[in-house]
């Protein structure tokens, strides 16, 4: 799908706010609220948009320490590789994985309640896999930016 300055307009604003109506969207990038309509309805159907979602506060349901960790593997099988991102996708607490080429083979995300439910973690994903050679946690002290918003303009850093 290629995309015009209506479309990439229209995702910057739902990427700040997807509760705002398509009249006022409409009116923010100057077109009809049937155009806003019709262009977010196609972005979805292409996958340019792939959901649409509350971003909630993870401290105020508990969730007041984040975590990240990269975790090496024992052996590159795809079976095993497999299985463990199955593992990383059914946690809850992984709120990102990302399977990456370097030093390891995974970083994680998570988001705990504190550290002893991180360490109860770490036993269900990495001791009792027979696949993990080594992990290393990193504490956030502060998460300074936390998003998901993609650019919306052609050479935006």
């Amino acid at each position: 799908m290629s995309l015009d300055h209506f479309d990439f307009a229209l995702l910057e604003a739902i990427q700040e706010d997807a509760t705002t109506s398509q009249q006022d969207l409409g009116a923010r990038v100057n077109l009809s609220s049937a155009a806003v309509n019709r262009r977010l309805k196609k972005m979805s159907t292409d996958g340019v948009i792939r959901k649409t979602v509350a971003l909630l506060d993870p401290a105020h349901l508990g969730y007041r320490l984040t975590v990240v960790t990269e975790v090496e593997v024992e052996n590159e099988r795809l079976d095993l590789l497999d299985e463990m991102k199955r593992a990383f996708l059914a946690c809850p607490q992984v709120q990102q994985c990302y399977y990456v080429a370097g030093e390891c083979d995974f970083v994680l995300i998570l988001s705990v309640r504190n550290m002893e439910q991180y360490t109860e973690l770490t036993r269900t994903l990495f001791f009792e896999s027979n696949n993990v050679k080594r992990f290393k946690t990193l504490v956030s002290m502060s998460n300074v930016k936390v998003g998901l918003n993609i650019p919306t303009t052609v050479g935006e850093s």
